[in-house]
């Protein structure tokens, strides 16, 4: 008879596993002897020895006593189930690592290569962190609810920024963001905009459809960041004298 520290290192595993295989029902638990101790015989060690072993190449615990009591026949299913799920996990790994990889790609990770190529433009264009970073969560979202809309809108903004005068507009909305909303210069800059779309909106095709209202309430809500200046632009581009 041999104590549970001796059962434990004769069979190369730890006294707290021999406890988890006793709560598991894969290895029956002795009576205690007098002094309160358990001690276990030989077959224990042997049993214990083969529990391990199907716990180390890869065996759930919780199959372990079916493969223990399982005759050669079903053993052999089991273990071939028990390799393809291990083949399958495998596969997940591999996949969530190149998951994990693309994370490297920045927001190509999160939109379309054509927004990530729209995006690069902004920056290209001296655009701040904060309307980029504004941007791509408006296209994330837009992508999600209405991909065929965005596609749309992505290749008219991308087509937009090679014009120099809307590239410029963009540039004077991005620094107008923090200005007051009393600042003389919004005026000029909701005219001019009215102007550029006035004459852009008259061009044959480079309009895309325009987006269901809730669907823009939401997309637009989702920036989360809100400007007053940007506030008395949209309301002076909808005036009658813009």
């Amino acid at each position: 008879m041999i104590t549970i520290g001796q059962l434990a290192r004769y069979a190369g595993v730890t006294t707290k596993a021999v406890r988890v295989y006793h709560e598991r029902g894969l290895l029956p638990e002795p009576p205690r002897d007098s002094s309160g101790y358990r001690r276990y015989r030989a077959e224990d060690a042997v049993e214990l020895v083969r529990i391990r072993t199907l716990a180390q190449a890869g065996v759930p615990l919780a199959r372990i006593k079916e493969l223990l009591a399982a005759g050669p026949g079903e053993f052999a299913a089991a273990v071939a189930e028990i390799d393809a799920a291990l083949v399958e996990r495998a596969e997940e790994i591999r996949r969530t690592r190149a998951r994990i990889a693309e994370l490297e790609k920045g927001d190509r990770l999160f939109v379309s290569a054509e927004v990530a190529g729209y995006l690069d433009r902004l920056r290209g264009l001296g655009a701040s962190a904060r309307a980029v970073r504004m941007e791509r969560d408006i296209w994330i979202l837009l992508q999600s609810v209405a991909p065929e809309q965005a596609a749309g809108w992505v290749a008219d903004k991308l087509d937009a920024l090679g014009d120099p005068e809307f590239a410029a507009l963009y540039l004077d909305y991005d620094l107008a963001f923090d200005w007051s909303p009393d600042d003389p210069r919004l005026p000029d800059l909701a005219e001019r905009t009215a102007c550029w779309t006035a004459g852009r909106s008259g061009e044959a095709g480079s309009t895309p459809p325009p987006l269901d209202p809730e669907l823009l309430r939401l997309v637009t809500g989702s920036i989360g960041i809100t400007s007053p200046a940007w506030d008395r632009l949209t309301r002076l581009a909808r005036s009658s004298d813009v």
